[in-house]
Order: C-alpha cells, then structure tokens, then sequence
C-alpha cells in the first residue's frame, strides 16, 4: 500500500506539471525547459531512484479512475517525462535513417542556397591554397570529382602553394604476404589503412619498396635487375633504364632530393661497385671507385634501410660493426668503425631531425624488449634513449620475436611477430610516443594481412617520377 500512495502522489505531481506548462504555452521554449529541469520530486523513497536508468510503470487496472497513466521515464531527466494513452505500448526506436531524415534535409537545404553567381567569382589562387592544406586521404575522392579539379593537382600554380604548407607525418609503403603485387599504404594521422593500385608495376615480378625521398616511392624487383619509381598518390610512374653494371646479387639502395622535380638514386653492392642515377638526366653514371680505406667486401645489413640526411647517404654494416657513408657532392667514401650494443638484433638505422638513431630487440634470457639508441658524435657510440613500455614487452617474454622496421624518417613502424603474435606499433622520435596501428584488412575482407617489408614516404600529390 506504502507503494501504491507514492505511486498516486508521483501521478499527481505528473499531472500539476502539465497543468503548469499548458497554462504557460505562451512563454518562451528555453523557459519551459528550465522549469522542468528544475522540478524535483519530495520523495525520499529509495526503491523508485533504485530501477534501472530506463523503466515503464504500468499501473493496475484499478488505479484508471484516478486519472493514471503509462508512464515513461529516464533516471535522472525529469524533462523526458511523458505521457501515454491508457494501454498504450511505449514507442518503439526509430531508425536511424528515420532521425538522420530531418538533418539531410537541412543540409541539402544550405547547399541549395549557395548562389553560383557568387562562387564562381571565387578566386582561385584562394581556391587553391584552401585545398592544399586539406587532409591528404581527401584527394583520393577529390581527382574524381571533375576534370578541371584533376588537372588542378598537376598546375605549376598548385605546386607553388603546396610548397607553403608544412610536411605532414609520413605515410608508410608496405607490402604483405598475401598479395605481393598489390600495396598497401598506412596513414598515421587518421589511423587508417588505403589500398592504392598501381597498374603499371609489372605483375609478374615481385617488386618491393626499397627508398623514398620527396613523395615518391623506388622499386627493385626481387631479381635485383630493374629499378622503378613511383608516386603512390597520383600513379605518376617511371621505369628506369637498364644499369650499366650487371649485379646479380643483393643491393643496398638510398634516394634523396637533388634539386626542384629532381631526384637521386644509388645502389651498393658488397663487392665496392655502385652508380648513381641522375633523374634530370635519365641515366646511371659511375661516379668512381670505392675509397680504398673502406674494409671489402662490405657486410651490408641489408635489413637495415639507407638513411640520408643531406647529400650524405649512410649504410649500415658489420665485420667491424659501423656505418659507411657516401656524399653525393665530393663522391667520397668513409667508414666509421661503431661498437654495437651487446643483445641486439633485427637492428636497423633511422634518422630524426639530422641525428642518426638506432632501433632494435635487445634480448637477454627470455625477456627481449625494442630499444632506441642515438649514435654521440664526438665518441662515436650509442645511448639508449628510450625503449619500449614495460607492459608491452611483457607480451614478448618466452617468445622468439622478429622484428622489420619499415620506416625511417622521423617516425618509425615496427612489425613484430612470432608463432603466436602479429603485432604493429609506431614510434615517433620527436614525441617519444608508442602506438599500436590497427590491423591491415583488404576491402571486403575479414583476414588481417601480414606485412612483408615497406618504407616511409612523405605524400606529395605534385610530385612527379
């Protein structure tokens, strides 16, 4: 019965307040919500603030005579309160489509009154500022809009601006087991993984990403014989023409910059030969001879990407442990005898704001953990300077980890696997921040991919091959 009165005094109140704001329909909106968001209940019974966050009252039949109603109510919001025709069931949840009808209808309202006699005089230098600050993942819908906006992209005009606008965080070039022949590309800002086809990369030779340096991407071929560039955003493509010196075995290869639209590549083999092509002149030349107090044949840590920064290229070796470094200006060689640290393996070279670092597992016992060290100018030895949470290495404890770092310019991506674990993480210098990178899925697919190799790029949509 101590129930069914509070019940009664609950409908009662119910009712006062409707009978309030029909005698106040003239007042404004915000003022009818204020004062039923005001409006408290005297009870201090605990078994009614006790139900669940959204409950329905159905009174007996026998309370009809005074006036009860189905009522519905959500804890904690007296404004959502209302009221329902007697044996009434409460409303069903419409469907998003149904509540998102209203708001598509605004918006494509707002699109209609925008006069085209007024953005059409729409500068376009303007014009073209504004889209090349926009995210980079927007252009892969932008070139399909119009011709005019396609050809935009490739304007001495559009160029210029984008030369204003600060690089963004590189993206990563990689390739999985699954499909060879096919890339995937992965965009830290937003998190996301793209699948970009590149129709003129031969499918039947696997062809890997080996550098990178101004928004293009180089390919060797796994037979070592053919060299091609790429720019993954726009497809711009070049096969380049056949090298001068027949290498049958493996190669270390290293791209920058060397001018405006101009670009630099070269590749070392561990007998001491090397060219270098020139993309302003379209071909290799063989600037000289290795210096003679580099130790052959070179031990080329081929794991290990070529880091440039400069016009100096650096390699990583071993039997001695050190670095070899090229200058594209004076064409000298040199060699830099560098202790590794003890426990290390899967170890490759990085660079970060001009300082040459170092990443790697370092493993001793069971525990194996990813350690970053950066290598002292003056000493020529490495200092560990960060390393990887304590609770994510827990995952590695027992296991035999392999670790491939498919980046290397600022902002590193690491994938390690073992039987048991696929895991990929990025590690960005300047921030000392570890993420893990969701798991790359094809379109319409449900199996997460495995990533074979990759490396960094910085995505430039004018750059051309």
């Amino acid at each position: 019965m101590e129930v069914l009165a509070m019940l009664r005094q609950l409908i009662g109140q119910v009712k006062q307040l409707l009978q309030q704001q029909n005698t106040h329909s003239s007042s404004s909106s915000s003022s009818s919500s204020s004062s039923s968001s005001n409006f408290s209940f005297p009870l201090q019974s605990p078994p009614l603030l006790r139900l669940p966050r959204c409950y329905v009252l159905n009174l007996d039949d026998s309370f009809t005579e005074d006036g009860c109603y189905n009522i519905i109510m959500t804890a904690g919001k007296s404004e959502n309160l209302k009221m329902l025709e007697p044996g009434k069931p409460p409303p069903k949840k419409k469907a998003r489509k149904e509540r998102n009808r209203g708001k598509v209808t605004g918006t494509s309202c707002f699109i209609e009154n925008l006069d085209p006699q007024i953005w059409k005089e729409f500068p376009e230098d303007l014009f073209e500022a504004v889209v090349a600050r926009l995210p980079i993942a927007t252009f892969f819908h932008f070139r399909s809009v119009c011709r005019k906006w396609n050809s935009m992209l490739m304007s001495q005009s559009f160029s210029e601006q984008c030369t204003q606008v600060p690089q963004p965080q590189p993206w990563f070039y990689t390739i999985t087991h699954e499909n060879v022949n096919t890339g995937a590309m992965y965009d830290p800002t937003l998190k996301k993984w793209h699948h970009p086809t590149i129709p003129a990369l031969p499918t039947k030779l696997i062809v890997l990403p080996v550098a990178s340096a101004g928004g293009l991407v180089c390919f060797l071929d796994i037979g070592h014989r053919s060299f091609y560039v790429c720019n993954p955003l726009t497809r711009s493509f070049k096969e380049l023409p056949a090298r001068s010196v027949k290498v049958w075995s493996r190669v270390a290869v290293g791209m920058t910059l060397s001018g405006i639209s101009a670009y630099s590549i070269l590749w070392v083999g561990c007998d001491g030969e090397f060219e270098v092509y020139d993309s302003r002149k379209n071909s290799w030349t063989r600037p000289g001879i290795m210096s003679s107090n580099v130790k052959l044949p070179l031990a080329l840590n081929f794991k290990s990407q070529t880091i440039t920064i400069g016009n100096k290229f650096y390699f990583m070796r071993s039997e001695p442990d050190g670095i070899v470094s090229y200058d594209m200006v004076t064409g000298i060689w040199k060699q830099f005898i560098i202790p590794a640290p003890l426990h290390l393996s899967d170890h490759t070279l990085a660079e970060c704001g001009g300082r040459i670092m170092l990443v790697g597992l370092l493993t001793k016992n069971a525990a194996t953990c990813v350690c970053i060290w950066e290598l002292q100018k003056m000493t020529l030895l490495w200092k560990e300077v960060d390393r990887m949470p304590n609770i994510w290495c827990l995952e590695f404890y027992g296991k035999h980890v392999r670790m491939t770092c498919l980046g290397n310019k600022g902002l590193l991506m690491l994938s390690l696997r073992s039987r048991q674990m696929n895991r990929l993480v990025t590690y960005d210098f300047s921030t000392r921040e570890w993420m893990k990178v969701p798991g790359c899925v094809l379109p319409r697919g449900r199996k997460r991919q495995w990533i074979a190799c990759g490396t960094a790029f910085h995505p430039c949509l004018t750059a051309l091959a």
